[in-house]
């Protein structure tokens, strides 16, 4: 077999992947839109469950869904870029840095539900912040740290040394270099680090089951210290042991559709922000 054959077939079955790969993913959508778009109107976005969750809205959840967003993000974010620029500008190569990266990329393949133990442990009892929205934030903060630190890393390294040499030679300090030429133009790939957060953040159920999630609060938090409903614990109890299954399935469906729109508007507004940075750069 020749080398342009060999190489035709290997496209041909690298294309056949990247098609089932996609078909895949459009089936389990199609699947979720298919049965959740019918309970979803605008009673459902804006009430509370009732009935013991067989009816009603899912109001509350979303609203938790997005403080556990924002809040974990307000944490991880600064910190695991600040991190990824000392390890990466700072640190050099020796066995510190070293040990840093490993213990990174071990944290980041830790199951989540040790985060969620850990959580509890810590903040939850430890210092007292209870099972709460701030209790919460914080261990899907460091659930996502690693993440953000090692696409903070990838995209500091992506950027050439003549430009960090060049602006020192006009004079600049390396922090003043860092903060007007380095970390400008790294941020557009640094956003693709907390886009992956977010997705991770708004589908995870461990973590929040021991720090902040409620199995039924159909009310909206007043403070940082209080319970809430999420999407991702809410669709498992109502899948899995709520008070009439089959009755409450089709809102499980919707919750899950729910769950994918917030994701996806969310990764589009952090893809239209990386776009903006971009072209600033430029």
């Amino acid at each position: 077999m020749s080398k342009k054959t060999s190489q035709k077939i290997a496209f041909i079955v690298f294309r056949l992947l990247g098609c089932l790969v996609v078909g895949i993913l459009l089936w389990i959508l199609g699947f979720i839109i298919y049965n959740g778009i019918g309970v979803i109107n605008w009673e459902f976005l804006t009430s509370a469950p009732e009935d013991g969750m067989t009816s009603g809205g899912i109001f509350p959840a979303i609203v938790g869904t997005l403080c556990l967003i924002v809040g974990s993000i307000i944490f991880a974010f600064p910190l695991g870029v600040m991190s990824g620029i000392y390890t990466n500008e700072y640190a050099g190569n020796g066995y510190i840095v070293k040990f840093i990266r490993i213990m990174t990329n071990n944290l980041s393949g830790i199951p989540s539900i040790v985060f969620g133990l850990f959580g509890m442990a810590l903040f939850v009892n430890t210092f007292g912040f209870g099972d709460s929205i701030l209790a919460g934030s914080l261990t899907l903060g460091l659930l996502i740290l690693p993440l953000i630190i090692r696409t903070t890393e990838e995209a500091l390294k992506a950027i050439p040394n003549t430009y960090r040499t060049g602006s020192m030679a006009l004079g600049a300090s390396k922090l003043q270099t860092i903060r007007k030429v380095v970390l400008p133009m790294a941020f557009p790939n640094i956003i693709t680090g907390l886009i992956l957060s977010i997705g991770r953040v708004s589908g995870e159920t461990a973590p929040i089951l021991f720090t902040v999630a409620a199995y039924f609060l159909p009310k909206l938090p007043s403070g940082i210290f209080d319970q809430v409903m999420a999407l991702p614990y809410h669709l498992y109890v109502i899948a899995t042991s709520g008070t009439d299954i089959e009755a409450s399935r089709p809102i499980a469906y919707g919750t899950a559709l729910v769950l994918i729109s917030i994701v996806l508007i969310v990764n589009l507004l952090a893809a239209f922000l990386r776009k903006y940075f971009a072209r600033k750069v430029k």
